[in-house]
């Protein structure tokens, strides 16, 4: 059972996907719900089927006050690392919000102050918070959206199964065709036995 945090109307939840792929970006949203929002289906993203998360993303749409989206991309990935680059897709996805929030939780338990807004970092608040939960399955399937494009260019990698993931299929396959420009290069694209 998801809990509100409610400091205020303009809490907005936070999360990113796709933190551990070998290739495609760091995707993260931010969301503001009404108080009055309740949906008995919502949880974490990892914990939903693929069919309810896009059961989810519209609903959720619809009846949120505002949301954002933002995706940070290999090459600023590689060069300031997956950390700073998860922070920097959750402040972009903030940014893009049409109205300011006054409170922020973020799942996890690392962030950057975002402008002079208070926060609170929440281990598994994906799990625990409607609003982060609710971040969690936009951030997801606006990153499985994405990684469907990507394999249209380079099929062989199979990105619409594994999303860019780092399976045996994907490791394989990189190890066969080489790495994309959508790889992370500062990732260990490769496992040991592979050459």
């Amino acid at each position: 059972m998801l809990h509100k945090f409610y400091k205020n109307h303009k809490e907005t939840g936070t999360d990113e996907a796709g933190r551990g792929c070998l290739a495609g970006p760091v995707t993260a949203a931010a969301i503001i719900l009404p108080k009055s929002f309740e949906n008995l289906i919502l949880t974490d993203s990892k914990l939903l089927t693929e069919r309810k998360r896009e059961l989810l993303e519209p609903l959720l749409k619809n009846e949120c006050i505002c949301y954002g989206i933002a995706h940070i991309h290999p090459t600023i990935i590689d060069d300031i690392n997956i950390l700073n680059a998860s922070i920097l897709a959750m402040h972009n996805a903030i940014d893009s919000l049409s109205k300011i929030p006054s409170y922020i939780i973020v799942d996890g338990n690392r962030f950057k102050p975002y402008k002079d807004i208070p926060y609170m970092c929440i281990i598994k608040g994906d799990s625990k918070y409607t609003s982060i939960a609710a971040a969690s399955v936009l951030a997801k399937t606006a990153r499985d959206a994405y990684m469907l494009k990507l394999h249209e260019e380079y099929p062989m990698y199979n990105w619409k199964q594994n999303k860019g993931y780092p399976t045996k299929e994907h490791r394989a396959a990189i190890a066969k065709y080489g790495a994309t420009k959508y790889h992370r290069m500062s990732f260990k694209l490769l496992a040991n036995n592979q050459s």
